[in-house]
């Protein structure tokens, strides 16, 4: 019988041996009293909101590219905001946050996360109308039903750079209210480094040995549920026109599948932030943690802290793990944030040839099914008929060229639809990542067990904490910068901004593309998995150095209690008053 289940005896005696106390009021107590299930409960859900709204955030990548016309390396900087305000002060809350109130500094993180996503909406609110370059006209002005309004080449048109939005208050793309994204997703990350090691010390403190493992790998697998909800939640918003309410739809040129067109990125930031509010209020509700004999002195943990970080950077397994998982990290961070865009490119452009991306006007249009010409006037077209959407072009001398019939065919705004094969390949690949991501997750818990077992008890919450940091400062951080800055340099075709400057690409090379994007990865995954295998050979040493001299470590353990024993007498007070127990 263990610890707690004679604990759990002894306070049902009282209830059993009072007989006037009522037996349903003492059942409803012990229903309602706080336990490491309830707790569990409440973090998975935290769980869920900080991967759903950390998924929704990479899946909006293109969008804010677009929208504040910025290069994709600037883009990366915006993402890796959030690593860069975890590392901010996660030594800090891993080691100092387990000497206190747990729960209620997870809520505290929650609340901030929250508040950061929401911030990072804000920007949509203060900009001006999202304008594109376009050459068609927008509006019926000129048009008489179908009848021609001239060329796509003459003067007062092939000036019209920018789509200009009636009802448009000011404002410009190229706008540095990025920042105020950047700014946002920075206290987002704040806020998230207090979850993760504090709510899984947390569980490793207040659960039975046994069970810690299986409830650390359900925290695993809603975080993993998480991703769904929130790529969903950007594929829906992408559908969205950026302007939506504020625009009439039937003026626009461009379709969802135009490469300038910008959706509702701001709605999900709202709707994921509002989840992640309220995933922040049970934490105020739940108790500290398990009974203990005292109150840790502020004055012993800052003399403990040093010896703490030398003991932990001195445990050859420890960092065996954090090199491997630092490569790993890496390839990870680059699949996430980039497997978007890379579908995007891969599969979602037409199998014409790129050849003509020499002009400097980006109107692209779609002729004969399969061939996208850069503009209009590229294509040799001398008249227009329609306005917005269903505007056509007529009279283009290359496509008739082109073409094998004589009738003048209709040429329609817009690239190119992508082929049925693309199609069929792109769900091949889907099947097959979605498979490697399962085999990869299978792992995730017990490298998250080996993590907190690697080192001494008391040092749980530090080795998670300096771990979520080395990967936050090696891997989240330059990751995404260094990998955006590859893929601009596979960038054919760049945007234009109002005042002249570069703006986001509108294609790039795919090839290239691909080449980078599977091969860094897969690259960086492979160190990471050598490192790994390094690990494992170092744990099955210390396991046979464990039996042969068991009795000379049961000695080591007793002497080790000892000093623990004199140690805390030491570096506490006692008090009367216990916590209640979780389990």
């Amino acid at each position: 019988m263990t610890a707690e289940d004679i604990l759990q005896n002894v306070s049902e005696v009282p209830a059993m041996a009072n007989s006037k106390e009522d037996p349903e009021s003492t059942v409803r107590k012990k229903c309602c009293a706080p336990n490491i299930k309830m707790f569990i409960g409440v973090l998975a859900m935290t769980y869920f909101s900080k991967s759903m709204s950390g998924s929704y955030m990479k899946s909006t990548i293109t969008q804010i590219e677009r929208r504040f016309e910025i290069p994709s390396s600037t883009v990366g900087i915006i993402d890796c905001s959030f690593e860069m305000g975890n590392l901010l002060v996660i030594t800090v809350v891993s080691y100092f946050g387990a000497k206190f109130h747990r729960p209620k500094i997870i809520g505290a993180g929650s609340f901030l996360m929250a508040l950061g996503t929401m911030i990072m909406a804000t920007p949509h609110f203060f900009m001006g109308r999202y304008k594109y370059e376009s050459m068609a006209q927008s509006s019926q002005e000129g048009v008489l039903g179908n009848m021609s309004i001239g060329s796509p080449c003459s003067p007062s048109l092939e000036n019209t750079v920018k789509q200009h939005i009636p009802g448009e208050k000011g404002g410009e793309e190229g706008s540095p209210m990025w920042i105020i994204v950047l700014l946002g997703n920075m206290l987002r990350g704040i806020g998230e480094a207090t979850i993760t090691p504090l709510g899984v010390s947390f569980i490793d403190d207040n659960a039975r040995p046994e069970n810690a493992a299986f409830y650390i790998g359900c925290l695993h697998t809603i975080a993993v549920i998480g991703p769904l909800f929130g790529y969903s939640l950007g594929s829906l918003c992408a559908r969205l026109y950026v302007d939506i309410g504020f625009v009439n739809m039937d003026s626009l040129t461009i379709t969802m599948q135009d490469s300038r067109w910008v959706g509702a990125w701001w709605l999900g930031f709202l709707v994921a932030g509002s989840f992640n509010l309220l995933t922040s209020l049970p934490y105020w509700f739940l108790p500290r943690e398990l009974p203990e004999d005292g109150t840790l002195k502020l004055f012993c943990a800052l003399t403990e802290f040093l010896p703490s970080l030398k003991r932990t950077f001195t445990n050859k397994l420890f960092m065996l793990y954090l090199v491997a998982n630092v490569f790993m990290f890496n390839g990870f961070v680059i699949i996430i944030t980039y497997t978007p865009k890379y579908f995007e490119q891969q599969y979602g452009q037409s199998a014409s040839t790129a050849n003509f991306l020499i002009e400097d006007q980006w109107d692209p249009v779609c002729a004969l099914k399969d061939i996208t010409y850069v503009s209009p006037c590229f294509a040799g077209c001398n008249s227009t008929k329609g306005f917005g959407k269903n505007m056509t072009f007529h009279g283009c001398k290359c496509v008739l060229s082109a073409g094998e019939r004589a009738e003048d065919p209709a040429v329609t705004l817009g690239q190119c639809p992508r082929e049925e094969k693309c199609s069929k390949m792109f769900y091949i690949y889907l099947g097959i990542q979605s498979l490697s991501f399962f085999i990869f997750s299978l792992g995730s818990t017990p490298l998250f067990i080996i993590c907190l077992r690697s080192v001494e008890p008391e040092l749980k919450s530090l080795s998670v904490g300096i771990c979520m940091l080395v990967l936050r400062v090696l891997g989240g951080i330059p990751a995404p910068i260094y990998f955006g800055a590859l893929i601009d340099s596979t960038c054919l075709k760049w945007g234009r901004r109002k005042c002249g400057g570069r703006g986001a690409c509108r294609m790039y090379s795919i090839q290239t593309f691909r080449f980078l994007f599977l091969g860094m990865s897969s690259s960086l995954r492979l160190i990471g998995y050598t490192f790994l295998w390094m690990a494992i050979t170092q744990i099955k040493k210390r396991m046979e150095q464990q039996k042969n001299e068991l009795p000379s470590n049961d000695l080591e353990l007793q002497l080790s209690l000892k000093e623990s024993q004199k140690h805390n007498s030491n570096c506490s007070v006692n008090t009367e008053d216990k916590d209640t127990a979780l389990e």
